[in-house]
């Protein structure tokens, strides 16, 4: 059974500083581990050699790009197969391991292994098991504090005004923090989403001003798994994204503590997780 890319949640709805509990559809993002079995001399190894958030589909196309990305194959003919992974040790690790055969004519390059890879000698390391893997240990001791919505509903045009760069380029991210009347305190641009995250991270860290569970986070972009872990991280209370959040980003906010926020408009935003830190 082919896995699902889409998963219904329901949100608070905040429409005109009034809230509505209404049905809503989530992208889904869950992990996708490559593992290699391969020819060193006489012996096949298998091992894993990358785990990537995904959106279930066109998983097998995804692995072959990055191998080839990567320099780990030079054409489709260095390998002998590549299929979904059979033999998991639990039911929701299915078709989230792509095992890929590799041709013994093909030499694999070791250092391949040792760049920028998410790995791990653990077995059964996608599904639901891996998350425990993959996240950092976080803070769970949030501020219980309440934001007014109409604060919410300003935090999008203020961004934008305080967005320099974007202002010429239109094409960066931007991750900036607020207090909770509204007030901008810190932005950072970048052309990863990721990076400008890091960056309003870091300066925090230069100041010594972590955690951040007294001010609220507002993003350029979607809310992914990565995102809500960075905030989660940093300790941040009240997440918002002028985009959409993953089913793995909602599960995660509502596991740390997160008030997370989809969707910000100047008169509307979804909160997929612990709403009561809105107040009307």
């Amino acid at each position: 059974m082919t896995k699902s890319s889409v998963k219904a949640h329901e949100v608070n709805k905040w429409l005109n500083k009034k809230s509505t509990l209404t049905p809503d559809v989530l992208a889904v993002e869950e992990p996708l581990e490559i593992r290699l079995n391969y020819l060193q001399q006489t012996e096949r190894i298998e091992r894993p050699l990358s785990v990537t958030m995904r959106t279930p589909g066109h998983d097998l196309e995804l692995t072959l790009g990055f191998l080839y990305s990567e320099g780990i194959i030079n054409n489709y003919a260095d390998i002998k197969s590549i299929r979904h992974c059979e033999t998991v040790e639990k039911e929701e690790e299915k078709e989230n391991v792509v095992k890929v055969l590799i041709q013994d004519n093909h030499e694999l390059d070791q250092d391949t292994f040792q760049r920028n890879f998410y790995t791990t000698s653990s077995c059964g390391v996608c599904g639901k098991s891996s998350i425990a893997a993959i996240e950092v240990e976080c803070p769970i001791n949030l501020s219980s504090h309440s934001v007014n919505a109409s604060v919410i509903t300003d935090l999008p045009q203020k961004l934008r005004q305080a967005q320099t760069v974007f202002e010429f380029t239109g094409g960066l991210h931007a991750s900036a923090l607020f207090d909770t009347d509204g007030n901008i305190k810190i932005l950072r641009e970048d052309v990863g989403r990721h990076n400008a995250l890091d960056k309003v991270v870091g300066a925090r860290l230069f100041a010594e001003s972590l955690p951040l569970e007294n001010e609220i986070l507002l993003v350029s972009g979607r809310a992914s798994f990565e995102l809500v872990q960075k905030a989660a991280r940093a300790g941040v209370s009240i997440m918002c994204a002028v985009g959409a959040p993953s089913s793995l980003a909602v599960e995660l906010a509502e596991k740390q503590g997160i008030t997370l926020i989809g969707f910000l408009k100047s008169l509307s935003f979804n909160v997929y997780s612990h709403p009561k830190r809105i107040s009307n």
